[in-house]
């Protein structure tokens, strides 16, 4: 589709966290919120983080400033609306508290983004949440310092602006987006990654690949109408800083991401990912994800008795990037005829060593590429092989449907008829 917007946007947006990277980065924290003017911390982890020690060797670093440090393994893997209000309380209860560290995946830091916006605006969750699910609040008072500390590499999560959660009730993965919920300070130590499982480190790849190869897709900031001031947001369609962030993200990949899941010891292989991740993070916490992000709200949300590889066991899920990659595929085969040389592009970024794809300029190239890495890392096959079949496509649809603010940020216009032809072909993606 060409968009023909009568007034043309001219301006885009580009907004990071201060950011720091490298091993040892974590023993730093309790200056850096020294700096910050922090004297009460909350430390938001989980309990499997937790098992690691890491959460509790960050809190006496914190300690060794001066700082008092409490510990809560409160974050739920793939947090809820109810066990985002359970942290809430507990921190809460243990509070006052003037600074927040997350240490863990996306779920403890998207956690630790929620305790903080209630705790320093007020309010209730629904009310912060996206519409249509939610009120779409914005917070009206500056949210006290988030320190953010990624002990996976995939979500992004200590770069963006978005909290993402499954509201029970209604079945569906959704989130909260705010400016205010970007971290003050990502501190990346790829140490921290060491202990992540085969299958984790394979879904929350996928994340990343995901993040940088939809933002790199993702409708142009010239597409839209021109914005008024007050009325820019976060996403704000591909542009030159988030393409730049996104290309070296998938380069970085080619070279670590299936090094990384079969090796996890190898450290120049885990030190590119974390670097992949926060690359991806910077591109699209400003550009957007879209289709593929948009459909996993709910396989990730209507899941019935799928156990993934290297998670908790104590009830089903679909993990998020794994849940992100069943539809990227065929999303981006649909994609492809937005901007063909874009998508062959990615192709080539993700997959230098076979220079025989690039006779071809196809719109299987690109489904191909990420086909044979989701079966090298050991991805599911589909939405089939995670318990959806045919009769469960339009409930999938509708859920996927309700996430409209990323899917305005496609590079095509969407409609209920493309996502279920994405779905269908989506239940087994090879032979």
């Amino acid at each position: 589709m060409t968009w023909s917007p009568a007034n043309p946007e001219s301006v885009f947006t580009y907004g990071a966290p201060q950011l720091k990277f490298g091993a040892g980065a974590a023993d730093e924290i309790g200056h850096d919120l020294g700096a910050l003017g922090v004297h009460r911390v909350l430390v938001v982890t989980d309990a499997g983080v937790l098992a690691t020690g890491w959460p509790e060797r960050v809190a006496e670093g914190i300690r060794g400033f001066g700082i008092e440090a409490v510990v809560h393994d409160s974050a739920h893997v793939e947090p809820t609306d109810a066990s985002l209000q359970v942290a809430v309380d507990r921190a809460r209860a243990d509070g006052p508290f003037d600074g927040y560290v997350a240490v863990g995946g996306g779920s403890a830091i998207d956690t630790a983004k929620a305790v903080d916006l209630l705790l320093s605006d007020g309010g209730d969750l629904m009310d912060y949440v996206n519409a249509p699910v939610g009120e779409g609040r914005a917070p009206t008072q500056q949210l006290a310092p988030l320190v953010a500390v990624p002990t996976t590499t995939g979500t992004g999560a200590e770069s963006t602006t978005i909290c993402v959660l499954d509201v029970l009730a209604l079945k569906v993965k959704t989130g909260i987006s705010h400016v205010r919920l970007r971290p003050s300070l990502a501190v990346v130590d790829p140490r921290l990654t060491a202990t992540q499982p085969a299958g984790v480190t394979a879904s929350a790849g996928m994340d990343i690949l995901c993040h940088a190869l939809e933002s790199w897709t993702a409708r142009p900031f010239t597409s839209y109408e021109r914005k008024q001031p007050g009325e820019r947001v976060p996403y704000c369609g591909s542009n030159p800083i988030s393409d730049m962030w996104s290309e070296r993200s998938m380069s970085l990949l080619a070279k670590a991401f299936r090094t990384a899941v079969r090796d996890g010891g190898d450290e120049a292989a885990r030190g590119d990912m974390a670097l992949a991740a926060t690359f991806a993070g910077l591109g699209f916490g400003n550009a957007g994800v879209h289709v593929p992000h948009a459909n996993a709200y709910p396989i990730a949300g209507r899941v019935r008795d799928f156990h993934p590889d290297g998670y908790p066991r104590d009830e089903p899920m679909v993990p998020h990037g794994m849940a992100v990659a069943l539809t990227a595929p065929e999303a981006f085969r649909w994609t492809f005829e937005s901007d063909p040389e874009r998508h062959l592009a990615a192709a080539r970024l993700l997959d230098p060593g076979h220079g025989d794809r690039w006779d071809s300029d196809s719109r299987d190239v690109l489904p191909g590429v990420l086909v044979d890495l989701m079966r090298d890392i050991g991805l599911p096959n589909g939405l089939r092989a995670v318990g959806y079949g045919e009769h469960d496509v339009d409930d999938l649809v509708d859920g996927s449907l309700k996430q409209q603010r990323l899917l305005a940020t496609s590079p095509r216009e969407v409609g209920p008829d493309d996502l279920v032809g994405i779905m269908t072909r989506s239940l087994q993606l090879w032979d």
